[in-house]
């Protein structure tokens, strides 16, 4: 997905087996944005910048909503444990981050495998993506200012 693309209308399922579609949001910009894994330390800081910056997104009329390919029961989890205000799309078939071009080859520790590039999609009102927030752009501890940032 590139700016100027339509994201696709169903987003996926939360946490709880709801289905999640673009439409849900009309009217709302919607930060998608794309993380490697529940309960990790670099996960945890930038859902909880998140959450601690999730009022003033929602003033500013964003809604919010992570996605990930763990299951549903480990979003819950992450979800109880954080005490996470928006909902976490399971891309346990990886439909969502193979469209969006965030699954791919990655290495740490001289290990390669393959997994989610930390990446956010800022979706326009209508449904279009308006900016990408690349994985060597995204700072976990201040996600959310990078987001608000653009907003004046």
């Amino acid at each position: 997905m590139n700016i100027g693309d339509k994201a696709p209308e169903i987003l996926g399922h939360d946490e709880n087996g709801n289905e999640i579609r673009l439409s849900d949001f009309k009217g709302r910009k919607l930060v998608l944005y794309f993380y490697p894994k529940d309960l990790t330390s670099g996960c945890t800081t930038e859902a909880c910048n998140l959450r601690d910056n999730y009022t003033k997104l929602k003033e500013l009329g964003y809604e919010v909503i992570g996605a990930s390919v763990d299951d549903g029961k480990q979003h819950l989890k992450f979800i109880a444990k954080n005490e996470l205000p928006f909902h976490l799309i399971a891309d346990t078939e990886k439909t969502l981050v193979e469209q969006f071009g965030v699954w791919g080859e990655k290495k740490m520790y001289g290990r390669t495998y393959m997994g989610t590039f930390r990446t956010t999609f800022i979706i326009d009102e209508n449904g279009v993506i308006e900016r990408i927030i690349s994985p060597k752009e995204i700072k976990v501890k201040n996600h959310a200012e990078q987001i608000i940032g653009e907003q004046k």
